[in-house]
């Protein structure tokens, strides 16, 4: 249950045309008529007689009755708070996110022309945004060069995610390689005990070909995921053409450059396998995609986003927190005030 305040309010706003009626009340006190008179023969002897006490009388206590009343007008106009209280009831979907940390991930070819952009650098960025724009479900991820590595297991902990997929860079698995089948077995690993009616979904990122799983080859593995009743979608990223890949630091996995600023060449690397990537998604029940650079990786990030939807009912209510009492108190005190000042103020003889 959440609450959002909604701000101050009336209840009855219209009775605050009441207030305009009070200098109008003020002014009509004021014209008493003119004040009877006695003759003196010397005026002198009346000098400073009752002078604090006139001018007392006259600017004090009307200006209390005025504050009483606007006091009292406003606390019959319900001055309260409003509060709109939200209640999410939803069924979430869990998510894991198998995602290609290999070498040739630091291939060059996702951003602009002169725009030093890696395949690693794009996926962090995409990946971060689709797990922020899923409150409701739990995520995990592996990721996976010559050996998979278990980032997160399933949690609503979404910063933990971030911080994990972040933190990653080429190099920080030393087993060289790609080993896809071996990563997909370790998040079907993870998800097989999951209630059978639950809602499961893989979505591996690769941009190479399986050349290192020892346990379980791809395909076998989305079928052994659809058998567990667990989507499988695929996503192949990078481009058709063989690509340079540029030499790295392993400990950083930041890009080399020479002299002139350039990237330094390393090797070539092939292409995805996307038949093999076509397949998988066929037999675990999803939809392969293809993303040629990071506005298409976006794209397909969030068509996944939208295919697979958590269910949400929200039920909102609007509560309130009444101010009345307080206004009330004030004028009661402007009230007894005025009421003690008149006991008490000193009169002329």
């Amino acid at each position: 249950m959440n609450a959002v305040s909604l701000g101050f309010e009336f209840e009855r706003p219209a009775l605050l045309l009441l207030l305009a009626l009070l200098p109008l009340w003020a002014w009509l006190r004021g014209q008493t008529g003119r004040a009877g008179a006695l003759l003196f023969p010397n005026s002198s002897l009346l000098d400073g007689i009752g002078k604090p006490v006139r001018e007392a009388v006259g600017r004090l206590r009307p200006f209390i009755r005025l504050l009483t009343a606007a006091c009292f007008i406003v606390a019959i106009a319900g001055p309260r708070t409003a509060n709109k209280e939200v209640d999410r009831d939803s069924e979430g979907i869990d998510v894991f996110l198998v995602i290609d940390l290999s070498w040739s991930m630091n291939a060059l070819d996702m951003g602009q022309p002169n725009e030093e952009v890696t395949r690693w650098m794009a996926t962090k960025l995409v990946i971060n945004d689709f797990v922020k724009n899923r409150p409701d479900d739990r995520i995990g991820a592996v990721v996976f060069s010559g050996k998979p590595y278990l980032l997160s297991p399933l949690t609503v902990n979404k910063d933990w995610i971030e911080k994990g997929v972040s933190r990653m860079h080429i190099g920080a698995i030393r087993e060289t390689g790609t080993a896809i089948g071996d990563a997909m077995a370790m998040a079907v690993d993870r998800m097989k005990s999951l209630p059978k009616n639950a809602s499961k979904v893989i979505i591996l990122l690769t941009d190479g070909d399986d050349n290192q799983s020892k346990a379980v080859l791809p395909i076998p593995s989305a079928e052994l995921a659809a058998a567990l009743g667990i989507r499988v979608h695929t996503i192949g990223l990078g481009k058709d053409e063989p690509t340079m890949l540029p030499q790295f630091n392993i400990q950083t996995g930041e890009i080399l450059h020479d002299p002139l600023g350039r990237p330094m060449p390393m090797q070539t690397i092939n292409p995805a396998n996307y038949d093999m990537l076509k397949t998988m998604a066929k037999v675990g029940g999803g939809k392969f995609f293809r993303a040629l650079d990071r506005e298409q990786l976006r794209r397909v990030y969030s068509e996944i986003d939208r295919l697979e939807r958590t269910e949400v009912r929200i039920r909102e209510s609007v509560s309130y927190e009444d101010h009345r009492a307080l206004w009330i108190a004030a004028g009661a005190l402007f009230l007894l005030a005025e009421i003690i000042w008149a006991l008490l103020r000193p009169r002329s003889p």
